[in-house]
C-alpha cells in the first residue's frame, strides 16, 4: 500500500528578534527546518542557502531504490549545500561566520531517511507517543549523555546553546543519518530550537494528538510565543497517510511545496542572490525570490566589498596575540625557575631547582646542589618522604630541609655506634672470667657439702656479670635504638 504526506510549514520571526533567521520547506516528498545562527553574520542567508540547495530532494524517488539510498542523497545535499556557504564566504569575507542547522527528511513512500546537524529537532508521534528521532549537537547534550547533567537542567545551563557541530562552509561536518519505517498515521515533526527550547514535551505531544498538520503547526508556533520564547520559531508537520486518506475528495493529497522564513522572504536583496549560489538556473515549485530593493537594516548581510587593510588588521592582531602568549610563557617560566624542592639524586640527597614537571622540549627542573647524605643513612620513614618529594617555600627552607636530614642521620649513627660498642663489650665479658673469679675458685672450692649450680643460672657464683641480649643496628629488636631509626645503615667509618 503506498503511502502520502500531508504537509504543513509555519514561521514566525518571535516577540524579541530583529529579523528571522529560520528557514522550512514542505513538499511532497522532502521536509526540512534550517536555523541559522542569528548570533554570527547573514544567519538568515545561511539557512536560506541550505534550503533552496536541498530542497531539489523533493522528487519522486527512482524505482525499486534501496532506503540507504536516500541517505546517501541526503549526505551529498548537505555537503553541496556546504560547498555553496563556503564559495560565498570565499568571495566576500564580511559573511564569514555564518552558519545553519539542517534537520531534513527524505521520503519515498515507505520509509523516511533523516539527516541532522545542529539543534534543531526531528520528532515521530506515532500512537499517541512523541519520540525524539534527532540528537542535538550541542555541548549540553554531550554532558546530559555523559550523566553530568540531567535534561531539566539543560535548559537553564549557561551554555545550552553552544553548538558542537553545524553547517558554516569552513568545516566538512558529516550528518547524522537515519533509516526509519513509517506507517499510515503517523506524523512526523521538525522545529527549531524556538519551539524545543520553550515548549515542554507533554504540551507537545497533546497538542499532535488531533487537527490537521496545518492546524497543528499553528498551534505549536502560538504555544512557543505564548511561553515567551526569545527564538525564532519554525515549525513543519508532514502526516502520513494512505490510498484511502488520497481519493478524500474533501482534502486531496499536497502537491505544491510550502517554503517559509528566510528563504521565502521576497523583499530581501540578500536573499534575491541566492539562486546564483544555490546553481541552479530554474526555480523549483515553492520558490519565489526576485530582485528588490534592499532593506538598510539588512545591508550588513548582505555581500559587499571587503574592507581595506583587513589581512593587515588581522595579521597584526595575530602577531600581538602570539606575543601575548610568549609574554605569559616566559612569566610562568621564570616563576618556576624560582620553586625549590628536596628529592633523591642518584642514591642522595639533592636540592632541585624548579617544578617537578616537565613539557615537550622544555625541562622546568634541575639538580641544585647534592648533599653528601646517602639515602640509605636516613630511616626508612624520612628516606620515602625524600623519595615522594618534599617541598620547599625557597631556598633557605629547602636547605634546613636538608639540614635536618642530616640531624636524622647524624643521630642514627651515633646510636648505632653505641649499639656496637656495648654489643662488643658485653661479649668480651662473657668469654674471658676475671682475675678475681679465678682466685675464689682456686682459694675456696666447693665441698661436697656445697650443692652444684642449678642449669638455669638462678644461684651463679658472686661477681658472675648477667649478660643482656642485643642486636645490630641495623635492625632486631635493640633496645636502646629509637624507633625513629629504622632502617637507618650508617656508612661504614661514618663519624657519628
Amino acid at each position: 500500500m503506498a503511502l502520502f504526506l500531508r504537509y504543513a510549514a509555519v514561521s514566525d520571526i518571535g516577540r524579541t528578534r530583529k529579523k528571522n533567521d529560520d528557514s522550512g520547506y514542505a513538499g511532497p516528498h522532502f521536509v526540512m527546518v534550517a536555523d541559522g545562527m542569528g548570533g554570527a553574520a547573514a544567519g538568515d542567508l545561511a539557512s536560506a542557502i541550505a534550503t533552496q540547495t536541498m530542497q531539489r530532494l523533493d522528487a519522486p524517488p527512482p524505482g525499486d531504490a534501496p532506503p540507504d539510498d536516500m541517505l546517501v542523497a541526503l549526505a551529498g545535499a548537505v555537503h553541496r549545500a556546504n560547498d555553496r556557504l563556503a564559495e560565498l564566504i570565499e568571495s566576500d569575507p564580511a559573511v564569514e561566520g555564518m552558519g545553519t542547522t539542517v534537520t531534513a527528511v527524505l521520503f519515498d513512500g515507505e520509509h523516511a531517511g533523516v539527516a541532522h546537524l545542529g539543534d534543531s529537532r526531528g520528532y515521530l508521534w506515532r500512537a499517541g507517543e512523541l519520540r525524539r528521532i534527532t540528537a542535538d549537537h550541542t555541548w549540553v547534550q554531550s554532558l546530559i549523555d555523559e550523566g553530568r547533567i540531567t535534561e531539566e537542567e539543560a535548559k537553564t545551563h549557561s551554555h545550552r546553546s553552544l553548538l558542537l557541530k553545524v553547517l558554516d562552509g569552513r568545516h566538512v561536518n558529516d550528518p547524522d543519518l537515519t533509516v526509519i519505517d513509517v506507517r499510515a498515521g503517523d506524523r512526523i515533526l521538525l522545529c527549531s530550537d524556538g519551539l524545543s527550547g520553550f515548549v515542554d514535551l507533554e504540551r507537545m505531544q497533546r497538542v499532535l494528538s488531533a487537527g490537521s498538520a496545518e492546524a497543528v503547526a499553528t498551534e505549536l508556533v502560538q504555544l512557543a510565543l505564548e511561553a515567551a520564547s526569545t527564538d525564532n520559531v519554525t515549525v513543519v508537520v508532514a502526516d502520513v497517510v494512505d490510498d484511502d486518506a488520497k481519493q478524500d475528495g474533501d482534502r486531496p493529497i499536497d502537491t505544491e511545496p510550502v517554503v517559509v522564513g528566510a528563504a521565502a522572504e521576497t523583499q530581501r536583496g540578500a536573499i534575491s542572490r541566492l539562486r546564483s549560489w544555490a546553481g541552479r538556473e530554474e526555480v523549483t515549485p515553492g520558490e519565489a525570490l526576485v530582485d528588490a530593493e534592499i532593506d538598510p537594516e539588512e545591508l550588513r548581510y548582505a555581500p559587499r566589498e571587503p574592507k581595506r587593510f583587513r589581512w593587515l588588521v588581522r595579521g597584526l592582531l595575530v602577531v600581538v596575540a602570539l606575543a601575548l602568549i610568549a609574554f605569559g610563557a616566559k612569566v610562568a617560566y621564570d616563576w618556576s625557575q624560582d620553586q625549590y624542592y628536596v628529592a633523591a639524586d642518584n642514591g642522595k640527597v639533592a636540592i632541585y631547582e624548579g617544578v617537578q614537571a616537565d613539557l615537550p622540549g622544555i625541562t622546568l627542573h634541575h639538580v641544585y646542589e647534592t648533599e653528601d647524605l646517602f639515602l640509605s643513612e636516613l630511616p626508612t620513614f624520612r628516606r620515602s618522604q625524600v623519595l615522594d618529594v618534599l617541598p620547599a617555600d625557597d631556598l633557605q627552607h629547602a636547605i634546613s630541609i636538608v639540614d635536618n636530614l642530616k640531624t636524622f642521620a647524624a643521630t642514627c649513627a651515633a646510636q648505632a655506634s653505641r649499639s656496637s660498642a656495648h654489643a662488643a663489650s658485653s661479649s668480651s665479658t662473657r668469654s674471658v672470667p676475671t682475675t678475681a673469679s679465678r682466685a675464689t675458685a682456686t682459694r675456696h672450692p666447693p665441698s661436697s657439702s656445697t650443692p652444684r649450680s642449678h642449669p638455669t643460672g638462678r644461684d651463679k657464683p658472686p661477681g658472675t656479670p648477667t649478660s643482656t641480649p642485643l642486636t645490630s643496628s641495623t635492625g632486631g629488636t635493640d633496645a636502646n635504638q629509637p624507633a625513629e631509626c629504622a632502617g637507618a645503615t650508617p656508612r661504614p667509618g661514618a663519624t657519628p
